[in-house]
């Protein structure tokens, strides 16, 4: 049993702590819907750590779902009667993000992949100066398209300085022009003086550029927080190990997933292509949810990219079990220092060959709530019965992924492959 710590500086506290960060306006309002982490980064020294996301946190599905209808809501606010020609959504951490913003605004939607189709033209492609994998494409196919009229709404997580943002808006706008963008994100984060670089390129660009928030704050950081965050790793603790009961077996549920229907809107998805997807997402869930009656938690685990599709399963085996609780969150390629410090957002990780492409890393984050206060034994013990994990990849690749998670959970690791979403022929 376990319950989850109320207020608002449980998963933050440590790091502004050691790093001497400052969160302006409304620190309550930021540590509901974040904590924070260090980066193994000698470059950045901090992570906002997402609570809502879905992402490196687990999360119920309704939260994930309403942060994306928040999205929505902000930019309809920033639109007025104007209606989005299409929303991008950034890979791999907003992809689920932005489509459930795409949904609330009954909008089209797009999102960039690092899983490039061979066979679909990359209509646009640019960096993300900050990230570990700083390659984005754009591969739209059939009804999506970037010509398409009206505001271009582009949605991530967490500005911290719009730079990405910004770099998108200047490759689209020289190849497909238009009026107005929107740049949406759960938190703006900006400094002053990034509010008014942003400004400045925005208008060098000729471009109306908007930004809607859920949170607005500005994170401040000492001149010296590289050095302090390069101390403050050395001085936490190492990560929570693996839970002590004995693994759960391994189950795979191939075929559940209805054919034809695109799984990501990696090549883009109406908002007809949106309601297929969320119908195909409830039989999942139908076809699962008898298989994990009696279950006292379910965790249900995307793939990158995949972040969408599983977190409507998540929603729907909510519904159809009611009293389990049933949490969601993905697999990244988003290195974070761990630490099992129950005022960190990142208590544990955990590495395997990704399903996709087994040359590199794929990561999981905490596996269990990390403000969670167990009732007995330490928090590294606590873990849901059932996993369930939908992969976009063959069963056979996925094997060493569903090894590494027999430990986190107690009755079984349920492999659910789908289909990797692929362009309308």
């Amino acid at each position: 049993m376990t319950t989850t710590l109320p207020g608002a500086l449980d998963l933050g506290g440590t790091v502004s702590r050691l790093l001497g960060v400052g969160v302006p306006g409304d620190p309550a309002g930021f540590a509901t819907l974040c904590g924070l982490a260090l980066r193994d980064n000698p470059r950045r020294a901090h992570l906002v750590v997402s609570r809502v996301l879905g992402k490196h946190v687990p999360a119920p599905p309704a939260a994930v779902l309403d942060a994306g209808a928040a999205v929505g809501d902000a930019v309809a606010a920033v639109l007025g009667p104007e209606v989005p020609g299409l929303v991008v959504g950034y890979c791999e951490t907003a992809t689920g993000l932005g489509h459930a913003a795409a949904a609330r605004l009954g909008a089209a939607y797009l999102h960039t992949t690092r899983r490039v189709h061979p066979g679909v033209p990359v209509a646009a492609a640019f960096e993300e100066e900050h990230s570990h994998a700083v390659a984005h494409a754009l591969q739209p196919a059939g009804d999506v398209d970037l010509a398409a009229p009206g505001p271009l709404v582009l949605v991530d997580d967490e500005l911290t300085s719009g730079r990405t943002a910004l770099n998108t808006v200047a490759e689209l706008h020289a190849r497909w022009p238009r009026q107005r963008y929107v740049v949406a994100a759960l938190l703006d984060a900006r400094t002053g003086a990034a509010r008014r670089a942003f400004a400045e390129r925005a208008a060098a660009l000729g471009v109306r550029v908007d930004v809607a928030a859920v949170l607005t704050t500005g994170l401040t950081l000492p001149a010296d927080v590289l050095d302090r965050a390069a101390a403050a790793r050395a001085a936490l603790p190492g990560p929570a190990p693996a839970p002590a009961g004995p693994p759960g077996a391994v189950r795979t549920h191939a075929g559940l997933w209805p054919a034809g229907v695109p799984t990501t809107a990696r090549h883009g998805l109406t908002a007809a292509g949106t309601a297929g997807l969320a119908e195909a997402a409830d039989a999942v869930a139908a076809a699962l949810a008898p298989l994990l009656a009696g279950s006292r938690g379910v965790l249900v685990l995307g793939t990158e990219e995949l972040m969408y599709a599983p977190t409507l399963v998540a929603a729907r085996l909510a519904g159809r079990l009611p009293g389990v609780p049933v949490t969601t969150q993905s697999t990244t390629r988003s290195p974070v220092h761990a630490a099992d410090d129950p005022g960190y957002a990142v208590r544990r990780s955990l590495t395997f060959p990704a399903p996709d492409d087994p040359s590199r890393v794929s990561r999981v984050h905490n596996l269990t709530d990390p403000a969670a206060v167990a009732t007995a034994g330490p928090w590294s013990d606590l873990r849901a019965d059932d996993v369930v994990v939908l992969a976009d990849a063959p069963a056979a690749d996925c094997a060493p992924m569903a090894e590494a998670l027999r430990p986190f959970a107690a009755r079984a690791v349920h492999l659910v492959p789908v289909p990797l979403a692929e362009p309308a022929p």
